[in-house]
């Protein structure tokens, strides 16, 4: 039978008093500033809120410390997306730059794509963003990976099918946005309907 949910709260608050200060000074180490690990502590403790299971943690720091690698992780990845779309945007003329508004805007669209491409291997994400933020062909793409023009295909379709599947996932009930085409079959369209 599954505790209620306040021994959760309870097992959680009693989690938190005891090793939050060792994991906020843990991801002090690893990150430039205070306020950063502050974040990425308390995003730690959020991701875990709703676990049912806390109260039966053998190694809670090896735990909170698996939790907090991979919040790292996405916070990197992040940080290294904006990067390069600023660098690609001090390579524009300046009459070309967007507003504050449309940088905002963008960088929200980042964020979102980001989240998406997460669950992506690396070589996979870093060719969609070669692609799509570089501009790069998919030869060119390859050569740099070190890999076969065919698995930067297959990189791509990875990298589309998440961005489709995180768009599905925001719109509004009932006019969920169609999927990328799968490739070798044309989209079924209203008029194809019996």
């Amino acid at each position: 039978m599954a505790k209620p949910p306040a021994a959760t709260y309870f097992a959680l608050e009693a989690l938190y008093l005891q090793h939050e200060p060792w994991l906020r000074a843990r991801l002090r180490r690893r990150l430039s500033n205070a306020a950063d690990a502050e974040d990425l502590a308390a995003d730690t403790f959020m991701q875990i809120m709703h676990r049912h299971d806390l109260h039966t943690l053998r190694e809670p720091r090896a735990f909170l410390t698996t939790v907090a690698k991979r919040l790292l992780f996405q916070l990197w990845q992040r940080r290294d997306l904006e990067q390069t779309y600023l660098d690609h945007l001090a390579r524009q003329p300046e009459t070309e730059a967007p507003s504050p508004e449309e940088l905002l805007m963008a960088l929200q669209s980042l964020h979102g794509i980001a989240q998406a491409l997460d669950g992506l291997s690396e070589n996979a994400r870093r060719a969609f963003l070669y692609s799509q933020i570089d501009g790069l062909g998919y030869a060119e793409i390859a050569q740099r990976l070190g890999v076969s023009t065919a698995s930067v295909r297959h990189y791509m379709a990875q990298g589309f099918r998440q961005c489709a599947l995180m768009l599905a996932s925001q719109a509004t009930p009932g006019q969920a946005p169609p999927g990328p085409p799968r490739p070798g079959r044309p989209r079924k369209t209203a008029a194809d309907a019996p």
